[in-house]
């Protein structure tokens, strides 16, 4: 028996439950009478909502698809070897729920040294070996294709990436190692570090072909076939691929130290994965590839034991399949149609909610506001944002007019929401002109027709109290932006029923948004554990502490912003108002900083200046402080903001605010930005045991985002 034979036998093992993709051997003869052609076709059975991926077992399939073609080759039989995919998948990687079962590093060496052994053998046949991109290709489906002689990508081809290191892993099949040889090292950078830690951008066919990855591109109709016949030119000498030289020079080092740059933008160092990744391409300049290969077995073993990883594949399935299903949620056949939805307000909030139901639902979308300015403002935003869509080329012209068609102002709610079946209200979030308006709303609308208020920390329940029927009425709290952050906090009030619940989540499903059940308590979810956490900060400077002290202490979790640069985000007014909001809830634990409210007193929107190219403290601002003399070192507001955010998860969850642990983090990764590699937050909390310090338990079980024990 063969070590990879016996590597993946093991691996096999420890993986019961993996499904398994099938390498289907079949023989063609090339057109032009180029010879007969040994085609791999990976396939697991599914259709294409169950993606290809390569498990221990499925990467033993093609182990034996190599051992018959390579006895072909050898044999004369055949002039080369493709490979390719089922419809509309080529292949996903890795398959991850294996990965979380490991629990020793050796088993965890044994998964690399397992995928480089296999493919790398595409590059050891004697004859050419051909990648035809036909569909879908990420991690380990990308890597496959790089250890061919040559690469042809479909026009169709809707996404292909590396996106090891946005979940905390390294492309570590020959990502790092073979693709900066290929395309030259500040391409492959783009493709590994850039765009991994971009939210996971994908690159389309085109651009897979532009980058240099593929040698040649054909459209999605007949994009086999046209394949083969590229193959048959190229194998007769009819077509000569030429790539341009990969510059091995300083470029490289500075392609390198780009990549740093970004990594320290996006994680701070608070990940590791970038970093080895960068380590790797930085070796790989002297094309030594077994040099390279053995760098990636070690930092892939490393990795898979590490949190940062856990934390990440706990995070992607979140994202991926608890997101699909609320928890809580009630049963979906209870939801009414909606054919055409109310907006009360038509400032920035507002206009960018009419958008989105316009785009999402394509039903009639009426703004309403006090006066006619403010209605053709909103609806003046609506339309050029749709003009931007179709300059960028997201809307055709036809799909353009029909969105501005769409999207209409009045002055009258009466004639504007008679026939709505759902209104939502986007004004001041003071509770007394909530009420007001959700009276208004109700003398007016159908009696079907659902109240949503994006109020981002009221009582929902006191907001429907006054009115004759309150069940009705549900929390519909979006992110900003709108169009970007995922986030929709769906708050059922005291008396909400079960149809308006259903019909609200519905709604959130066709607005393609990330629905989350939460109780209504002050603040919800999000607003409530960034308020706790930078109640924490602003207090550390009220003091005493330096302002560029506090607001760097949280850099080792790898955040998006600082806790200032969040404050400035959101608007000191606002975070001011949902301080008092929470102080009154719970004054113990949330205080009102003074020196905030002289700030928005001043009317000051930002804390920095940035004349001298980076953030200073505004000495407008410096001189409005007004501090104590306790002065904190970075650790010790890092340790207070953590202990707090600690105990106020534990408290929520206590409260029955969301279900589990789970939709804490989900809100947090999907409405703040919060990183993989934290998991959200609670995976972080329990591994470095701010947890059981605060709480005297963990928030998970062992295991579940982090390496079984």
């Amino acid at each position: 028996m063969s070590t990879t034979t016996e590597l993946l036998k093991g691996a096999a093992e420890l993986f019961p439950g993996e499904v398994v993709t099938q390498a289907h051997v079949r023989h063609l003869d090339l057109p032009s009478s180029a010879g007969r052609f040994a085609l791999i076709t990976l396939d697991n059975g599914l259709d294409h909502t169950k993606p290809t991926t390569f498990g221990p077992q499925s990467l033993a399939n093609l182990n034996a698809a190599l051992d018959q073609v390579e006895k072909e080759a050898a044999d004369g039989e055949i002039v080369g070897v493709g490979l390719t995919g089922k419809p509309f998948i080529f292949a996903v990687g890795a398959d991850l729920k294996g990965v979380e079962l490991l629990k020793r590093r050796e088993d965890a060496l044994a998964i690399g040294k397992g995928g480089h052994e296999v493919f790398k053998r595409l590059a050891a046949l004697s004859v050419p070996t051909f990648a035809y991109y036909n569909g879908a290709a990420m991690g380990g489906g990308v890597e496959v294709g790089l250890h061919c002689t040559y690469r042809t990508v479909s026009a169709a081809l809707p996404a292909f990436s590396l996106p090891e290191v946005f979940l905390g892993l390294v492309p570590g099949w020959g990502g790092c190692t073979i693709l900066p040889n290929l395309i030259g090292a500040d391409r492959a950078v783009s493709v590994i570090i850039e765009n991994s830690l971009n939210q996971n951008r994908q690159l389309k066919g085109a651009q897979v072909f532009e980058l240099g990855i593929a040698d040649a591109i054909f459209e999605g109709a007949d994009f086999l076939e046209q394949s083969l016949i590229w193959t048959a030119a190229v194998l007769k000498g009819e077509l000569e691929v030429a790539r341009p030289e990969v510059d091995r020079g300083e470029a490289w080092d500075r392609a390198v130290a780009r990549g740093k740059a970004i990594a320290d933008s996006k994680v701070h160092g608070a990940a590791p994965a970038a970093y080895r990744a960068l380590d790797i391409i930085a070796a790989a300049k002297n094309g030594d590839l077994r040099q390279g290969f053995d760098a990636e077995d070690q930092a892939l073993a490393d990795l898979i034991m590490g949190g940062e990883l856990r934390s990440g594949i706990y995070a992607f399935n979140l994202v991926q399949k608890r997101a699909k299903r609320p928890a809580g949620a009630p049963d979906k056949n209870l939801a009414r149609p909606v054919t055409k939805v109310g907006v009360v307000g038509a400032g920035l909030m507002a206009s960018q909610l009419a958008l989105l139901f316009a785009r999402r639902l394509e039903v009639p979308v009426v703004l309403t506001d006090i006066d006619q300015e403010r209605v053709d403002k909103g609806v003046g935003y609506v339309h050029g944002e749709i003009d931007k869509l179709l300059l960028k080329g997201r809307v055709n012209q036809d799909t353009a007019n029909r969105l501005k068609a769409l999207v209409t102002g009045s002055l009258d709610k009466a004639a504007a929401f008679s026939d709505a079946d759902f209104v939502i209200e986007a004004v001041f979030e003071e509770m007394g002109v909530k009420q007001q308006v959700f009276a208004e709303v109700e003398a007016v609308v159908p009696e079907h027709a659902i109240l949503a208020t994006n109020t981002s920390s009221l009582s929902v329940s006191e907001m429907a109290s006054k009115l004759k029927h309150p069940e009705r009425v549900v929390g519909f709290h979006f992110f900003n932006p709108v169009a970007i952050l995922p986030l929709l906090e769906i708050v059922r009030g005291e008396r909400t029923d079960d149809a308006s619940l259903a019909t609200a989540f519905a709604v959130a499903k066709k607005l393609k948004k990330t629905a989350v059940l939460v109780k209504d308590a002050p603040a919800f979810v999000v607003n409530r554990i960034l308020t706790r956490f930078l109640g924490e900060v602003l207090a550390a400077i009220d003091e005493g502490t330096p302002v560029e002290v506090a607001d760097r202490a949280l850099a080792p979790l790898g955040l998006p912003m600082s806790p200032i640069v969040l404050l400035e985000l959101v608007g000191p007014a606002v975070a001011h108002h949902v301080a008092g909001t929470l102080h009154t809830a719970f004054p113990e634990r949330f205080g009102v900083s003074e020196n905030l409210g002289r700030i928005v007193a001043a009317g000051k929107r930002s804390l920095y200046v940035h004349d001298s190219g980076k953030p200073e403290l505004d000495p407008e601002v410096a001189a409005l402080f007004q501090v104590g003399d306790t002065v904190l070192t970075e650790e010790q507001v890092r340790d207070r903001a953590l202990n707090a955010i600690a105990q106020e998860v534990r408290l929520m969850l206590d409260e029955g605010v969301v279900a589990e642990a789970q939709d804490i983090d989900l809100c947090l990764i999907t409405g703040a930005g919060w990183p993989f590699h934290l998991g959200g937050i609670t995976p972080y909390l329990d591994r470095e045991g701010v947890s059981e310090r605060v709480n005297g338990k963990r928030f998970l079980a062992e295991g579940v985002a982090s390496v079984p024990a």
